[in-house]
C-alpha cells in the first residue's frame, strides 16, 4: 500500500518469539536513504525490543554527498523505538532508552552532526523522571523509585517522585546507567517535544502542553508517545489528539474506526536557519 504511495522504508522486527517491531517509512521523492542502522536490546540484556535509525538526504541536491556543510543542511537522522512495557522495570525502560540517545547523538556527529528527530512509544507518560531524564538531558535515578519512573500509575495524573524511595540494585543500576556504581545518567541529545513546541486547547493537551492521551484501553488512558526533536528543526504544526470526552466514547482502542490502541502523532519540521540561531 504504501510503495504504491511512492513509499520505501525499512523494517526491524522484535528479537524473540514477538512479531512485531519498527518501521520508518519516506516519501521517495523527498528523500533519499544514505544510512540505516538498529539496536536489538537483547544483546545488552535488555529484553527483545528493538530500534532503528535512517539518516535521509533530502533530494534535488546537487552538490556531493560528503560536502560537510550541504549534508547537515539537508539530511536527517530519524529514529524509531518501542520501549518495553512493564511499569515495574522502569532500569530496563531507561536502560533501553540510554541506548537509543547514545546512539542517535554518535549517529549525528558520524554524519556531519545532523538534525535529529526521535519517535515512538516510550511507555513513559509527561513530567515521569523518563521524561525528565529526556527533556533536560540528565537523571540522577537514586532520587525515584524503579516501579514509578515511568510515571504509568495514575492515567492523567502525575505523581510526585522522590518521598520513599527504594535502593537499587547493582543489576539493576548495571541495566539502567551501564554501571553497577553509577545512579546518573547523561545524554548529549539537546532534544525538544513536538508537540509541546506547538501550543494547543486544553482539550487535548495537559498543562505541560502535551497530549493528554496517545493510548486508550480497557487498563490505561494516558500519554506514553512522543515525537522529539534537536534545536536545529523547529516544530511548524502538529495534528491534534482527540479530546478525552470523544475518546471516552469509542470504549477503548482498538475499534472498528481506529486499527490501533494508540492514537497517530504528526508533524511537521522545518530546518533552522543559522543566521537565527
Amino acid at each position: 500500500m504504501l510503495y504504491n504511495d511512492g513509499f520505501s522504508g525499512v523494517y526491524q522486527a522484535r528479537t524473540g518469539e514477538a512479531r512485531d517491531g519498527c518501521a520508518i517509512f519516506w516519501k521517495d521523492e523527498l528523500f533519499s536513504l544514505v544510512h540505516e542502522d538498529n539496536i536489538e536490546f537483547k544483546r545488552f540484556g535488555l529484553r527483545d525490543n528493538v530500534a532503528q535509525f535512517c539518516v535521509l538526504k533530502m533530494n534535488g541536491n546537487q552538490k556531493q554527498i560528503d560536502d560537510t556543510e550541504n549534508l547537515k543542511a539537508r539530511s536527517i537522522l530519524v529514529g524509531n523505538v518501542h520501549v518495553l512495557f512493564n511499569p515495574s522495570r522502569g532500569d530496563i525502560k531507561l536502560g533501553q532508552i540510554r541506548l537509543f540517545l547514545d546512539k542517535a547523538h554518535t549517529l549525528s556527529q558520524t554524519w556531519g552532526n545532523i538534525p535529529v528527530i526521535l519517535g515512538g512509544d516510550l511507555n513513559s507518560m509527561p513530567q515521569s523522571a523518563i521524561y525528565q531524564f529526556i527533556a533536560s538531558s540528565e537523571l540522577n535515578i537514586q532520587n525515584h523509585e524503579r516501579k514509578r519512573i515511568s510515571g504509568q500509575i495514575c492515567p492523567l495524573d502525575y505523581p510526585r517522585f522522590g518521598s520513599q524511595c527504594s535502593r537499587w540494585s547493582k543489576e539493576e543500576l548495571k541495566l539502567a546507567t551501564g554501571s553497577e556504581e553509577s545512579t546518573y545518567l547523561r545524554h548529549n541529545l539537546k532534544l525538544n517535544s513536538a508537540y509541546y513546541g506547538v501550543p494547543a486547547s486544553r482539550l487535548t493537551r495537559d498543562c505541560h502542553g502535551e497530549p493528554l492521551a496517545t493510548s486508550f484501553h480497557s487498563k490505561f488512558m494516558g500519554t506514553v508517545d512522543y515525537i522529539w526533536h534537536t534545536d536545529d528543526l523547529v516544530p511548524v504544526k502538529v495534528l491534534e489528539t482527540l479530546p478525552i470526552e470523544i475518546l471516552k466514547k469509542t470504549r477503548g482502542l482498538p475499534s472498528k474506526m481506529w486499527g490501533s490502541d494508540h492514537l497517530a502523532l504528526v508533524c511537521e519540521l522545518a530546518f533552522v536557519d543559522d543566521d537565527l540561531r
